[in-house]
């Protein structure tokens, strides 16, 4: 069995007419070849699918496209749709509820998502060739997760994603993670990262694919475990990011028989959409994740974890803390301390640019 997982996928202005036409070969170039040589293709849908306009309130853009652009989807050969991440609810219960509708009339299956946070967690299985494949898709704490007695995408806990991958071992020949968070254009990943995904995998997971970064991250093979630290996008056409990681990505290839293996594709953005990168493009993308991938085998990782994190961009956090006290009319300022209390990514970098004194007592 071959599976096929391509990573944040929005229609934008730039996509959105050939979504609605179903161009696949405009928006997906040779990656139209590599998926219909696979038995699933299986991708993270990062926005609604809604004509609605009530945008909740949130940090950050809320995401939306017309439901039509379903149908650059069927025509690429997507087969399951995953739904955890930090746009699902953009647009609200409404938009949320389009978005399933959608994707039901399509005929295309989803998870990651429910009617409330214990609802969210449902098994997700692919039976095929004899085997039965479970896939746990969580997301990070981030605006769109849900909660008791509203809908939404499925929280990850590091107490109960882990009861539940054990409970998906327990009746499946393989279990895939699917994880959308970690920090927004960092290649590394935090500690907390590194020792969930080793969790994981002594859990049950055989792959665990993390996404959200928006640039490609770093790989290891932990005790027989795949795990991508970051994947990069699939089809999210923004021509003015000035992270150069935006603009490349991997689609990753799993190949399941008697145990897993895995494959990288590299891909870049085009004007239109995106394509399969090869000659020297493709060597650059790969030589350079080959490179990360030692620094996770010699510790070096860390460094680039906090290298990143002592960036400028770190002033951001120090603002929030500064501004919480200061009145303002909407309390912008108070809930953008919160988000960052609240996502674990966030916490990540306040971690590591706040240390304790106990990390220098003798």
């Amino acid at each position: 069995m071959k599976l096929l997982f391509g990573a944040d996928t929005v229609p934008t202005q730039v996509t959105e007419g050939d979504f609605v036409k179903g161009d696949a070969r405009t928006l997906f170039g040779k990656v139209c070849d590599l998926a219909a040589g696979m038995d699933r293709v299986i991708i993270n849908l990062e926005c609604a699918l809604t004509e609605s306009d009530g945008a909740i309130m949130k940090f950050g853009p809320n995401l939306k496209a017309k439901p039509e652009c379903v149908n650059g989807l069927k025509a690429l050969g997507v087969t399951d749709v995953l739904l955890s991440n930090n746009h699902t609810f953009d647009f609200g219960t409404q938009g949320f509820l389009d978005t399933m509708k959608t994707l039901e009339d399509a005929g295309l299956p989803y998870t990651g998502v429910g009617e409330n946070d214990t609802d969210s967690r449902k098994p997700y299985f692919i039976e095929a060739e004899g085997k039965r494949i479970a896939i746990i898709n969580v997301c990070e704490h981030e605006y769109t997760y849900a909660i008791p007695g509203r809908m939404g995408a499925n929280p990850f806990d590091p107490f109960i994603t882990m009861q539940d991958i054990r409970a998906a071992k327990a009746v499946s020949d393989f279990v895939i993670v699917v994880y959308h968070g970690g920090k927004e254009y960092c290649r590394y990943p935090s500690p907390r990262l590194v020792n969930l995904a080793h969790e994981m995998v002594y859990c049950g997971a055989s792959a665990v694919l993390m996404q959200h970064s928006h640039c490609v991250g770093c790989y290891e093979n932990f005790e027989g475990g795949h795990i991508l630290y970051g994947q990069g996008n699939f089809n999210f056409v923004y021509t003015d990011v000035k992270e150069e990681g935006w603009y490349t990505a991997l689609l990753v290839q799993l190949d399941i028989n008697k145990s897993i293996d895995i494959s990288f594709h590299p891909i870049y953005q085009t004007e239109t959409g995106c394509d399969i990168a090869t000659g020297e493009k493709a060597k650059e993308i790969l030589s350079s994740f080959a490179k990360r991938n030692e620094q996770m085998k010699d510790g070096s990782w860390q460094d680039g974890w906090h290298e990143f994190c002592m960036s400028p961009d770190r002033e951001v956090y120090y603002r929030s803390l500064n501004d919480y006290a200061k009145p303002d009319e909407d309390g912008r300022n108070k809930q953008l301390f919160a988000h960052f209390l609240d996502c674990e990514a966030h916490t990540d970098v306040w971690r590591e640019i706040n240390k304790t004194w106990n990390h220098t007592n003798k």
